[in-house]
């Protein structure tokens, strides 16, 4: 039985990546985070699924998730490192402990999963799946802080696939676009929230863009990405027997990967802030 150790499972990506691999004959374990519901993931499921509370900034966690998964195999033959969150604002304003906060859970909190589980993951000749995103090749404004997290996941990615193919061990990025997930609810919350927290200056200098910023995240919903699409690139890179270095997934990914390649820094830029009514 294949085993797939999943982070950030009671939602979107995670939870439909979850359940998908559980109805292939996984042996999934799945990461939650304290607290967090849980009914959707753990409805009609059998015991081949096993829920693995783990705050991945928290090293005593990771220790006893690591311990968890350990009291069931000594081997693993997947990691998908999901688990994340989306703070946006503009940098000048945007609090340092945020910032530091975006970094922690979706690049430094991945790296302490993933050195916790190399040693299983090398026993079986497994696979690292690191949920990166277009963002971590092309930025958006306002989006900075998550920019940077997964432009640093997108490097991690290319150093392990370098450090690790000695021992044939597969590590893949899926980049996808915007998704049909609650992280893109709370990032409209959350930009809300930082408009009105703004000191009066500061929404002097950005509000207007902030509230066209906060609209287009909105519009974007309605040609937003099923996350089952993304379960199923990640299935792929699980189970191919020659999987793909990165997975772009969807249309506006698809657009912006060319964008990145092809289209001159000034250019691009026009064309990203054209696209969300910033220009």
């Amino acid at each position: 039985m294949k085993t797939v150790f999943i982070t950030g499972t009671t939602t979107g990506i995670g939870l439909y990546t979850a359940r998908h691999m559980h109805q292939l004959g996984w042996e999934v374990f799945a990461g939650v985070y304290p607290g967090e519901d849980t009914s959707a993931l753990t409805a009609d499921i059998s015991d081949r699924l096993h829920l693995i509370p783990v705050d991945i900034t928290q090293a005593d966690m990771v220790r006893k998730a690591q311990e968890q998964i350990a009291q069931h195999t000594n081997s693993l033959d997947g990691l998908v490192n999901n688990a994340g969150i989306a703070l946006t604002g503009p940098m000048e304003f945007l609090p340092i402990d945020d910032i530091r906060r975006q970094i922690e859970v979706n690049y430094i909190g991945q790296v302490a999963v993933t050195q916790a589980l190399l040693p299983m993951i090398r026993q079986a000749k497994g696979r690292i799946i690191n949920v990166a995103s277009i963002l971590g090749r092309v930025v958006t404004p306002f989006s900075g802080a998550y920019c940077a997290s997964k432009f640093a996941m997108e490097a991690f990615t290319d150093v392990l696939r370098m450090e690790l193919r000695q021992w044939h061990i597969d590590v893949v990025a899926i980049e996808p676009t915007i998704i049909q997930t609650a992280i893109w609810q709370k990032v409209s919350e959350w930009q809300a929230m930082v408009l009105e927290e703004l000191p009066a200056h500061a929404q002097a200098l950005y509000g207007e863009q902030l509230a066209i910023m906060a609209q287009s995240t909105v519009d974007q919903q309605a040609i937003s990405v099923s996350p089952q699409v993304i379960a199923d690139a990640i299935d792929h890179a699980l189970c191919s027997s020659k999987p793909k270095t990165r997975y772009t997934v969807g249309q506006d990914a698809l657009i912006l990967s060319l964008a990145w390649r092809f289209v001159p820094d000034r250019l691009r830029d026009q064309i990203i802030l054209r696209r969300l009514n910033l220009w």
